[in-house]
């Protein structure tokens, strides 16, 4: 199901991206459809968190397009740098995975990690017992 982004209102929210110059409503809007490929709707992310999940991931989107415009590819932290025969060391960000990097490199994706580990983070049990899902079986047994 497609979702309809309101531009004013992603305006409001993210008003680092207000300039309908820099950032016009045609690139919100195709980031916004880019931005459902990314989430989608589930047993714990649904109805007003879904939503503001999607308008983070637009806004992730959005800025991540604007740095690479402006020739930024990398998310690294300069560490060190030297001026005499220039030299920078840079760091990336402490990550455990290419999809929390990537989340790292704006600040929108960080308020978009942190909502998805609330909202979206854990598993299902599929099949056997119910029970087992505990630590002691129907009627007190331990493993």
């Amino acid at each position: 199901m497609n979702y309809i982004i309101d531009v004013s209102r992603f305006r409001k929210l993210f008003p680092a991206m207000a300039s309908e110059t820099t950032y016009p409503a045609e690139v919100i809007e195709a980031q916004w459809f880019q931005a459902q490929c990314f989430i989608s709707e589930g047993k714990t992310l649904r109805g007003a968190c879904f939503e503001n999940v999607l308008y983070l991931m637009t806004a992730h989107l959005v800025w991540s397009n604007w740095l690479i415009s402006q020739g930024q590819t990398t998310a690294n932290v300069v560490t060190g740098a030297t001026i005499s025969k220039v030299s920078v060391s840079m760091q990336p960000p402490p990550a455990k995975s290419a999809w929390q990097f990537w989340l790292s490199t704006t600040p929108y994706g960080l308020q978009l990690w942190a909502l998805l580990n609330i909202k979206a983070a854990g598993g299902a049990y599929i099949g056997g017992l119910p029970e087992r899902t505990g630590f002691k079986k129907v009627g007190g047994v331990f493993y």
